[in-house]
C-alpha cells in the first residue's frame, strides 16, 4: 500500500523537510506552493491525502480546501499549520478538513495522522478539542442534551459500541481501537460499521461529529 500525498506549502525549506520524513508507504507524489496551484494539482493527480498549510500567497489553505471538497467531496485534507487560531480551526472543519495538526507535531505522530485520515477517521490536535467543545462554533456545538437522553435516543448502541465510538472521536484507527480494547482489528471494524449504520451516518467522521454534537463524549 502506498499513500500518495499532495504537499501544499509555500516555503521550500519546509517542503524539503517534510518530504524527507516520509518513506515507504507514505510518498509525497506532488507539491504546490499556493492555494490555486493546489486545486489544479489535486484535479490532475487525485492524491490520497492533501497536507495543507493555511498561510499561502494567493488564497488561504482553508479556501483551497473548500474548493477541493467542492470538486471532490471525498477528498481527505489535513490542515498542517503553525497557528492555533480558534477561527482557523472552525473554518477549516467547515471547509471539510478531516484533520487539524500543528507544525510542532512529532514525525511519528504526523505519519499516524496521515494513516488515520487515509483509513477514514478524523484527527484533531489535543489542543483543538477544547475549542470545539467549549465554543458554539456551528461545527461541534456545546452539549445539547444529557448523556441519558442521548442513550435513550440511541439505545440500540451496545456498551462496547459506545467505547468504540469514543475512540473513533479520539481519532483512533481500526487497528489502534483493536489494540486499545484488546480485540481483533476485524472486530473493531465490525463495531465501527455497526455504529455508522445505527447512527444513520455515512462514515466514521460523521459518526464522531454526531457523537460530539449530541453530547455523548
Amino acid at each position: 500500500m502506498t499513500i500518495n500525498v499532495l504537499l501544499v506549502e509555500d516555503q521550500k525549506l519546509i517542503r524539503v523537510g517534510l518530504k524527507s520524513l516520509f518513506e515507504g508507504e507514505i510518498v509525497v507524489s506532488s507539491e504546490a506552493q499556493s492555494g490555486k496551484e493546489a486545486i489544479e494539482k489535486y484535479k490532475i493527480s487525485k492524491p490520497d491525502i492533501v497536507l495543507m498549510d493555511i498561510g499561502l500567497p494567493d488564497i488561504s489553505g482553508i479556501e483551497a480546501s473548500k474548493r477541493i471538497i467542492e470538486f471532490d467531496p471525498k477528498a481527505k485534507i489535513i490542515i498542517l499549520t503553525a497557528h492555533l487560531s480558534e477561527q482557523e480551526v472552525i473554518n477549516s472543519l467547515h471547509a471539510g478538513a478531516r484533520a487539524y495538526a500543528l507544525k510542532d507535531i512529532g514525525t511519528d505522530t504526523l505519519k499516524m495522522v496521515i494513516k488515520t485520515v487515509y483509513e477514514g477517521a478524523m484527527w484533531l490536535d489535543p489542543q483543538v478539542v477544547p475549542i470545539l467543545r467549549e465554543k458554539n462554533c456551528g461545527v461541534i456545538p456545546p452539549r445539547q442534551m444529557s448523556r441519558a437522553m442521548f442513550k435513550e435516543q440511541h439505545a440500540n448502541l451496545t456498551q462496547r459500541e459506545y467505547e468504540v465510538l469514543k475512540l473513533v472521536v479520539d481519532g483512533l484507527s481500526n487497528s489502534e481501537i483493536a489494540q486499545e480494547l484488546t480485540i481483533s482489528e476485524h472486530t473493531a471494524k465490525a463495531h465501527v460499521c455497526n455504529i455508522i449504520q445505527k447512527l444513520v451516518v455515512d462514515d466514521r467522521t460523521q459518526a464522531a461529529v454526531k457523537a460530539l454534537k449530541e453530547g455523548l463524549v
